[in-house]
């Protein structure tokens, strides 16, 4: 997979804005990780789950990986339901 699988003629402009921050990330494995997962949920995302995702898409990339992969222990703070659900989908890190 080289990028993003999904046409964004149906989204918002927030959604679109977002699937395109999910796959230009800086590091291809969260590329990988962030867009897959936008490619697949980012239409059905809630205004909440949006903000939250949003916040996400801030942290730098070294930071999520490692909390993706278990490196380091997640802030209370980002250890949230739409979080795991992103974790848990998670094919390119996987053992």
């Amino acid at each position: 997979m080289t990028g993003t699988t999904r046409s964004s003629a149906d989204l918002d402009q927030r959604r679109r804005r977002n699937l395109i921050r999910s796959w230009r990330r800086g590091i291809r494995e969260m590329d990988l990780v962030l867009g897959g997962f936008a490619d697949a949920h980012i239409a059905s995302l809630t205004e909440a789950e949006l903000d939250t995702y949003e916040e996400l898409l801030t942290v730098n990339d070294i930071t999520l990986m490692n909390w993706i992969t278990g490196a380091e222990p997640i802030p209370a703070e980002y250890d949230t339901e739409l979080f795991a659900r992103i974790r848990d989908s998670n094919t390119v890190f996987a053992s």
